[in-house]
């Protein structure tokens, strides 16, 4: 089976957790037992050890002390597998319609505030404990009352949400972004804008360079990063939209980001 990961990192308070996070999680995952045939449960418990060799990691040098956040999709045959803990996003283009594989993990978000409290933690001012703009993400052990191991868990947790889908015919690419471009792009704004380039020049590369220097454009001002995995030599058809005599209405973008607040 060949299977093909693309991972991004956005790190915070430092760059060392995210380097080692890099470093290590595609070993553990292709090192571990049950690989590949238990997948998704292979997936949560490396993105688990990770988090717990870098604990070790910083006991021993605590200059290494940072988080961040991780989202990883693979594909192996027809299948995609798409595991993030934090506010990274994977957007697939399904003939031009984005298909969210992925959700942010943010204080604001309803599922995760429950599961945050029901842990001891809270929610002030939008962050969690008062500290973090994200709810789930590896490291950050040298904060105070966000982290556990074993039976005693803390409200920061970096076990990933997964989502797994069958790739057809019509799923064109697939985009992978640190919150910075989400910030300055709604997943649908983002798959037509990248749509067009690609229909343009079919060029996966300059493609990523575009979109960041859209959101540059769009006056984002965190991290930017993008990873952009096509699943067709060709570049994506032409779509032809049709409209009907319809009156004042929610606009198809406008539908999905609402589905998408009332599923988080």
């Amino acid at each position: 089976m060949k299977l093909s990961p693309s991972m991004v990192f956005d790190g915070h308070e430092g760059k060392c957790a995210a380097q080692f996070v890099r470093d290590h999680l595609p070993r553990v995952i292709v090192e571990d037992a049950d690989f590949p045939l238990e997948l998704e449960k292979v997936v949560t418990r490396s993105f688990m050890e990770t988090d717990a060799a870098f604990a070790k990691t910083c006991s021993l040098e605590s200059a290494l002390s940072s988080g961040t956040t991780a989202l990883t999709a693979m594909v192996f045959g027809r299948s995609l597998l798409v595991a993030n803990a934090g506010d990274c996003r994977a957007v697939l283009s399904r003939c031009g319609t984005a298909i969210e594989m992925s959700k942010d993990h943010r204080p604001c978000c309803t599922k995760e505030r429950t599961r945050i409290e029901s842990l001891g933690g809270y929610v002030a001012d939008g962050y969690l404990n008062g500290q973090l703009g994200v709810t789930r993400a590896l490291g950050d052990w040298h904060l105070e009352g966000m982290k556990g191991m074993g039976e005693k868990l803390g409200p920061l947790s970096a076990e990933p949400e997964l989502k797994l889908v069958t790739l057809t015919k019509e799923d064109e690419f697939l985009i992978i972004g640190s919150d910075g471009i989400w910030d300055v792009f709604t997943s649908q704004n983002c798959i037509d804008f990248a749509r067009r380039r690609l229909q343009e020049h079919n060029d996966v590369k300059l493609c990523c360079k575009q979109i960041v220097e859209e959101a540059i454009k769009r006056s984002a001002t965190d991290n930017l990063t993008v990873v952009m995995v096509s699943f067709h030599m060709e570049p994506p058809a032409h779509v032809v939209v049709e409209r009907g005599r319809v009156g004042r209405s929610i606009s198809t973008e406008g539908l999905q980001n609402l589905r998408g607040l009332l599923d988080c």
